[in-house]
């Protein structure tokens, strides 16, 4: 059966902000999860395809690969392998959004559960969500590189209530499903099964008053200032990682709790003047007619605020181009640049004078019309031979 669109998986749009996605799914995985859902068979194959299409669109590169080429990125190949890998395991992201640690054990962070907790030293790392930040450039900034300061709303431990997810005063109860142990033992056949708690979430304990101010999640998202440098050379579309980051992990992660991961997606404007292709500069220039045809100097500007002088040589044509070496931009981590490429564009004078026109017929008069024009003279001998073919 073929896969639904991850979007409608979540309920969302495209232009859906990661706190949009990240709600839909907290609200869904709440919903489905196999655990609040027993005698659903169903239950769990929802639960696994919202899993799978968070895990995609919460990430920056498969969320912009999906949105390129659909479930076709992470089919096949390398591709594949990698999409199945990054859904492979949905405790990983059941715990960066409720907090908890494997499995149902999510929904004890989510409620307060961050106090104490048998077990919880032993788990493995947690982290937190990794961010995406857009950043605009100029291109001559893109090539002097910049230092600037943004403002990311980031979640962290949350000041009411220090990050542990209960509200003051709250009392740490021990659960009475199963009185404590954090886990639950069911019998099938010949086998017995042990899986965690439902009502606690494996911790044994839960607190009975959840912060308000963070939903019991123990992390609350506030701006804060960072300060950021654009290398020199940066291309439209580069990211750039700031490790740690990002959002942090709930407490109840234990000691192991990481910060995700901040990404910088840049985008660097047109310019009105240079057309950038990767390291090289391409700009058009007007050429007096007087200087194409007697040859003579121009003076232009250069993406590096300076200026440079071109010889036109005698008898230039619109469409010449003329290379400056070491003037376009400058090469990501390497310390030369590009060239820059120059295409005249010889212009035909307007509103001539009396005189200005006395001195061109006298020129055309004199046949330079002909004898100085080397491109129509052979347009028109190609024109003739066509003609003498049909005859």
């Amino acid at each position: 059966m073929a896969k639904r669109d991850y979007y409608k998986v979540l309920g969302c749009d495209k232009a859906a902000d990661e706190k949009v996605l990240k709600s839909a799914y907290r609200k869904l995985a709440m919903q489905h999860h196999p655990d609040k859902n027993p005698n659903d068979a169903g239950a769990e194959a929802r639960f696994k395809e919202v899993n799978e299409a968070y895990s995609i669109l919460s990430d920056g590169d498969k969320r912009a690969a999906y949105d390129r080429m659909g479930h076709a990125a992470f089919e096949g190949g390398a591709g594949g392998a990698q999409g199945a890998q990054g859904f492979g395991d949905f405790n990983d992201i059941f715990s960066q959004i409720f907090g908890g640690g494997a499995g149902a054990s999510g929904f004890s962070d989510m409620f307060g559960g961050a106090q104490g907790g048998r077990g919880r030293q032993a788990r493995r790392s947690v982290r937190g969500a990794d961010l995406r930040y857009e950043v605009n450039v100029r291109l001559k900034e893109a090539f002097h590189g910049k230092e600037l300061e943004i403002n990311v709303p980031i979640s962290d431990d949350c000041a009411a209530c220090n990050g542990v997810g209960a509200a003051p005063g709250a009392k740490v109860e021990t659960c009475g499903q199963c009185h404590g142990a954090g886990k639950i033992r069911t019998q099938q056949g010949f086998f017995s099964m042990e899986r965690p708690c439902p009502k606690c979430g494996g911790q044994g304990e839960y607190v009975s008053d959840p912060c308000r101010r963070c939903d019991g999640r123990g992390l609350a998202r506030k701006n804060t200032k960072l300060k950021v440098s654009i290398p020199a050379g940066v291309e439209d579309g580069t990211r750039i990682r700031l490790s740690g980051q990002g959002d942090n992990a709930p407490k109840g992660a234990g000691p192991n709790r990481q910060r995700g991961d901040l990404y910088l997606f840049v985008s660097v404007e047109t310019h009105e003047l240079f057309k950038r292709e990767e390291s090289n500069l391409f700009c058009r220039v007007p050429v007096p007619m007087s200087v194409a045809i007697l040859g003579g100097e121009i003076e232009i500007p250069t993406i590096d605020g300076g200026r440079a002088k071109i010889k036109i040589p005698e008898g230039s044509q619109t469409g010449r181009r003329m290379r400056l070496k070491g003037k376009g931009m400058s090469i990501l981590r390497h310390t030369e640049c590009g060239d820059m490429y120059v295409e005249l564009q010889v212009e035909t004078p307007t509103r001539l004078n009396a005189k200005q026109k006395e001195l061109l017929k006298a020129f055309r008069a004199a046949g330079g019309d002909q004898e100085c024009s080397p491109q129509s003279h052979s347009f028109l001998d190609k024109i003739k031979k066509i003609w003498e073919d049909l005859i």
